[in-house]
Order: structure tokens, then C-alpha cells, then sequence
């Protein structure tokens, strides 16, 4: 993992399926670069035409030194990739290129061109092991300034699984929600009894403005034994992910705008998704009434499961 200090003069090619991964090394990627007062630029290899690579490498006049972003590069028809293989012949020593590769079959001459080069591989295939898991949400967690104890790591994976996004998102709901040293009592607060419908699960049925779906989910979610803590907090992080990505540049590519918002690019786009509907009056609306739950739940009610349907009922209906 590259650290956000140091950047050489290197190419960079992340490579692997694993996108959770490839977002993670990326962002601190541009990170360093931005330190070292680097000018970026993202082009996404899908949408591109003859002539944009060309123009994105060209020299510019206002930076010294200059990055380019290829996103999805097997998606590069051939007659664009031949504008790579000319800079890969002749580059630019003041530009720098992140090509980023799903691996496979798919774009893999260019992709062997590019190794013939040596760029700097940042390996981004999916984690198999469990200690490969417990490596990443220990790094996560450091990423967000936490500490977190060893039990408290294996029994995160423990309880969400093999899904690194949403393993990305449980740490920094939990991070945002807690203070101190992350223990086990913490990760059991919020994941105990996690067997098929999360907080998460709630959440998403309730943004989409789906009443019966929200509260079928949140009755199977209480009956396999999710905290109601734990879904009060997912519905609150989902609409804090809303405001922001509802005050953002509509023009702006989800990754332009990871650094800014403080969100991976994948929940910008589910964000985005999601606010189909919503008015700035509902968001505030739904905002006051998980803070009201969030309270019932914790004390503030005799029925605190009645106070949470009440809530997930009132929030799905706000949506227009």
C-alpha cells in the first residue's frame, strides 16, 4: 500500500477484482499525490474515444507536474489503446499514470505492454483468508484514527463476512458511532446475533421509500437477533450519506469527489441512487425521526421495537 507521504515518479497499476480494494489503494493513492502537488485527472476507460487519451496525456501549461486515473482499463477498445502504447514508447517524465485493471483475460495485451514497463503493482484480488480479512479491517480502522483490539477485529469479520464493502462500511459506522479503543463488547453491540438481515438490509428498504419491504426486513432483522442500535445507526449513516452527496457537484465523478465527502465512491453512486425522491424538508424530516428512535431505542421508551417501526414507517413515506 502506497502511503500518503511518499510518491515516486513511477507508473501505478492496480490490478484484482476486488474493488473494495482497488478503491481503497487508489484514494490514498491520489492522496499522496495531491500532497506532492500533483494535478489529476480520471478518465473511465468505457466511455473513452479515439483522441481523449492523447488529450489527457498532452502537456499542460498551468502544471508541472500532472496524473492521469485510467479507470476499468480492459474496457480500452484497441484503437485507444494504441494512444497508451504511443506515451508507454515515449513518455512524459513530468506525467504519471494509475492504470487500474479488473485482471483477466479482457484487455490483456495492453495490459502485459504495460508490465513491460515496471510499473508499481498495487495487487487488488479478492482476500481469502481470514487473517487477510482481519489485515484489512485492522488497516481500515487505523485509516478512520481508530484502534481496535484483536478479538474485536476477528469478530467483526466474524459477524459481517467476506464482503469488503460492507465490511468497509460496518468499520466506519462503527468508528463514527463509538469512542475510545474498539473492543468486542462494541462489535457485539452492533452485530450480535447477525445472521441474514442487517441494519444495512433495514436501511436500504427504508431510503427506497419501500414501507412493507423496510418493515418486513427490520421484523426478520429483530427476529435473528440484530440490535435495534444497530439499525438505527445504519439508517442514520445511510441518510448522513445523503446530505452530503445532496449538497455535492451533480457533474462530478463519484471519485472526484471520494476525498471530499469522506465516502468510497461505491456509496456515492448507491447515495446518488438513492436520492431519487428525497427533498431537502424529507431529509431533514427522516433526520429528526432516527434521532428520536436512536434515543428510543437506547432508553427514552417503554416499546422501543414499536418506536423503531414507527420510525422506518415515517422515513420510507417521506420519500415522494
Amino acid at each position: 500500500m502506497v502511503a500518503e507521504s511518499e510518491v515516486g515518479m513511477s507508473n501505478y497499476l492496480l490490478l484484482g477484482s476486488e474493488s473494495a480494494l482497488a478503491d481503497r489503494a487508489l484514494s490514498k493513492l491520489l492522496t499522496a499525490l495531491r500532497a506532492d502537488d500533483y494535478e489529476i485527472a480520471t478518465l473511465y476507460c468505457e466511455e473513452a474515444e479515439v483522441g481523449d487519451v492523447s488529450e489527457a496525456l498532452a502537456p499542460s501549461l498551468f502544471s508541472e507536474k500532472r496524473a492521469l486515473v485510467m479507470r476499468d482499463l480492459q474496457e480500452l477498445v484497441s484503437d485507444v489503446q494504441e494512444e497508451v502504447i504511443r506515451f508507454l514508447d515515449d513518455p512524459d517524465p513530468t506525467m504519471i499514470i494509475v492504470f487500474v485493471h479488473k485482471g483477466g483475460v479482457k484487455g490483456k495485451a495492453l495490459l502485459d505492454r504495460i508490465k513491460k514497463e515496471k510499473p508499481e503493482i498495487l495487487l487488488c484480488e479478492p482476500l481469502k483468508k481470514e487473517s487477510e480479512k482481519q489485515e484489512f479491517v485492522r488497516h481500515l480502522f487505523l485509516d478512520l484514527g481508530r484502534k481496535a483490539t484483536p478479538g474485536a477485529v476477528s469478530a467483526l469479520v466474524n459477524a459481517t463476512g467476506s464482503d469488503l464493502r460492507e465490511l468497509t462500511s460496518a468499520c466506519s459506522q462503527i468508528a463514527s458511532d463509538t469512542t475510545g479503543v474498539i473492543d468486542e463488547a462494541m462489535i457485539d453491540k452492533y452485530h450480535q446475533g447477525r445472521i441474514e438481515t442487517t441494519g444495512f438490509d433495514v436501511a436500504d428498504a427504508t431510503l427506497d421509500g419501500d414501507v412493507a419491504k423496510a418493515l418486513l426486513t427490520l421484523r426478520n432483522a429483530m427476529a435473528t437477533g440484530t440490535d435495534p442500535v444497530m439499525v438505527t445507526s445504519a439508517i442514520a449513516s445511510a441518510l448522513r450519506g445523503l446530505a452530503k452527496v445532496s449538497g455535492a457537484n451533480r457533474g462530478s465523478k463519484s471519485f472526484e469527489l471520494a476525498g471530499e465527502l469522506g465516502m468510497a465512491p461505491w456509496q456515492i453512486d448507491k447515495a446518488r441512487r438513492q436520492l431519487t425522491g428525497w427533498t431537502p424538508r424529507a431529509l431533514a424530516s427522516a433526520v429528526a425521526s432516527i434521532a428520536q428512535a436512536d434515543a428510543d431505542v437506547k432508553g427514552a421508551s417503554v416499546d422501543p421495537i414499536y418506536a423503531l417501526e414507527r420510525a422506518v414507517s415515517t422515513i420510507a413515506r417521506a420519500r415522494s
